[in-house]
């Protein structure tokens, strides 16, 4: 394998594909990166097990193609550190990389490119593209309900689901739990549903920055997500995604219009003397106003009055703070609405008339 090229082209996909490089691995080839070199280009490949992501870039002179694994951080640090302007040229001879640019030369140890563990083709049996702009969107409102760790194992992902001309987007961690639609061709018929572990969810949220298209493919135990030359593949969590439309509350005339920002900047500060372990406020609802409370074990209080749009019961709910806080950042509108039932049921967040996305946050005691 040898190649010559600026150092953009090696960069750029280095940079593309580092983040699934796990800093401790249980086999070596898993820190290195697959590169492979023909046809005037150079694929770069990383992998956990998990996610697998590939990234592609055109190369100047490819004087021998070939595929071998290297140390994927120490590739790229070389990369970082490399003066921006001669050319890098890269070879492969016997179990060693040499790096040349300029004065400049590094090499590295290699493995053989069939130790690298790459995930099998399957079959993909349903596809549908979607524009990056409108994936992104759908994850950015709705990744941060997903549990972390949790031992029911299918909290820990993100739920799409198509059908009804829709893509749907469902996170929960069992306390509370992000909802988000968008409008999808050739999706008529049939539910159909996936779950995309987490890691796979933060790495194709880091990928979705472009204005082009994005080609899902799904099998029974893979999603690949195609844009342009990268491509993204995870594993899919096997298991039963709860029923959630059962734990979305249907709000009958106690609903609360407020300004978004004046609510939120009210509960940042209450929040300053919540309990840090269990970070919880109450909230008074009562006729034109909202009035925050919090405490602590120090005995000291954090008291906020905001005023509102509600003419419904009067009520008293103890919430976890940063839940309302999430739900409200996600929320893309100057007012919001606070959906309620009683004291003793989850509340529903949303923009005003936004039948596309909501939030249901269950109550807790104080």
């Amino acid at each position: 394998m040898k190649l010559s090229t600026s150092r953009e082209s090696l960069l750029r996909p280095l940079q593309t594909v580092i983040g699934v490089v796990e800093r401790r691995q249980t086999m070596p080839v898993l820190a290195n990166v697959l590169l492979v070199v023909n046809d005037g280009q150079l694929t770069v490949t990383a992998t956990d097990l998990e996610v697998e992501l590939s990234a592609t870039s055109v190369v100047d002179t490819v004087t021998t193609p070939g595929e071998i694994t290297v140390p994927g951080r120490k590739l790229l640090d070389i990369c970082r550190a490399l003066e921006d302007g001669p050319e890098v040229k890269l070879s492969l001879k016997g179990d060693r990389v040499t790096i040349q640019s300029g004065r400049s030369k590094f090499v590295l140890s290699t493995l053989p490119a069939a130790e690298f563990p790459l995930i099998e083709d399957a079959s993909m049996d349903r596809q549908f593209t979607i524009g990056q702009t409108e994936l992104g969107r759908l994850l950015d409102r709705t990744h941060f309900s997903m549990a972390q760790q949790d031992v029911r194992y299918y909290l820990n992902g993100l739920l799409l689901e198509t059908g009804n001309g829709k893509l749907r987007a469902v996170a929960t961690d069992g306390h509370r739990l992000a909802l988000s639609d968008t409008a999808l061709d050739g999706a008529d018929g049939a539910k159909s549903q996936v779950i995309v572990p987490r890691k796979g969810v933060m790495e194709l949220q880091r990928l979705l920055e472009g204005d082009g298209a994005a080609d899902v493919s799904l099998s029974t135990n893979h999603i690949r997500v195609v844009l342009g030359g990268i491509r993204f593949t995870s594993k899919l969590i096997d298991g039963r995604f709860p029923d959630y439309d059962r734990v979305i509350p249907s709000p009958d005339g106690n609903v609360l219009k407020a300004d978004r920002d004046a609510l939120r900047h009210a509960l940042q500060r209450a929040a300053i003397l919540s309990n840090e372990k269990y970070r919880g406020v109450r909230l008074e609802f009562m006729k034109g106003k909202i009035k925050i409370q919090a405490n602590n074990p120090d005995q000291e209080e954090a008291e906020e009055e905001v005023e509102v749009d509600y003419s419904g019961q009067d009520m008293e709910i103890g919430f976890n703070v940063n839940y309302l806080l999430d739900a409200l950042s996600a929320v893309e509108n100057s007012q919001v609405e606070f959906g309620l039932v009683d004291p003793g049921s989850s509340c529903v967040v949303r923009a005003p008339g936004d039948k596309d996305s909501l939030y249901v946050v269950m109550p807790m005691r104080l």
